[in-house]
């Protein structure tokens, strides 16, 4: 099988650099627009636009295996369009605290309520001003990060890792304003991995968000914070493996 990785906002493929030993299987662990020489107008960038720049990254992989379609935070969005655009090549998705927005909505509904207000009102002054506004990339000052995604907090080796420019980047948000439609991703298996000690998305969010797919899915709690796959890979890969080894692909 290959496994389909997609980061979430602010991020790129390398996001996933730590956990890629322990897959058993192809990988293609791609970039969204905007990073790693894939062009991009932050002003305009759309849900539609990533899952156009991911369906052409399949293609030019060539995959020809069953897939599985790995989404963190933000990256959620695009789900549903890419598993649309691959069809029944498609056989499970897998959600680590995935933005899941009810049917029609936007990735903006699913942020915290000060967060989606102060986002709106940026957005706002920044159209007025002529302006567009981005996700800042890698900080001046990386402290911030150790305790930001909630869980422990990050060692040194771990925060320099997901602040290294390699994996935090500029970034839309325009995108956490386009519509998102599951009702076009069919009837495919999903799992979605829960953190409960999860900062940015609180697990009370991933809950509600649960209750937005079209089908029921498979839910694994894990006593983590927002980035699993970062600060425990060994783990995040046997909640993979375990999704083959239930038999649904």
């Amino acid at each position: 099988m290959t496994y389909l990785l997609i980061h979430g906002g602010g991020s790129t493929g390398r996001f996933w650099d730590r956990l890629l030993p322990y897959l058993d299987g192809r990988v293609l662990a791609i970039d969204l627009p905007g990073r790693n020489g894939k062009p991009a107008d932050f002003a305009t960038l759309g849900v539609d636009d990533e899952v156009v720049s991911v369906l052409a990254d399949v293609a030019t992989a060539d995959v020809t295996d069953p897939i599985v379609v790995v989404a963190h935070s933000s990256g959620g969005l695009v789900v549903p369009g890419v598993v649309s655009g691959l069809g029944a090549r498609v056989e499970h998705v897998v959600l680590s605290a995935a933005l899941v927005p009810t049917e029609g909505g936007c990735g903006i509904d699913c942020m915290k309520p000060r967060h989606r207000e102060g986002l709106v009102a940026a957005v706002e002054q920044a159209r007025r001003a002529g302006t567009v506004i981005s996700l800042p990339g890698a900080p001046a000052d990386p402290e911030p990060f150790r305790t930001a995604y909630g869980g422990a907090p990050l060692d040194d080796d771990t925060l320099a890792y997901v602040v290294d420019p390699a994996r935090c980047v500029a970034d839309t948000v325009h995108h956490y304003f386009q519509p998102v439609h599951w009702s076009t991703a069919g009837d495919v298996p999903v799992t979605y991995l829960l953190n409960t000690r999860d900062r940015p998305i609180p697990s009370s969010t991933q809950e509600q968000m649960v209750t937005h797919l079209p089908r029921a899915p498979h839910v694994v709690r894990l006593d983590t914070g927002h980035v699993p796959a970062v600060t425990d890979p060994e783990d995040f890969a046997r909640q993979l493996a375990s999704v083959v080894g239930r038999g649904v692909l």
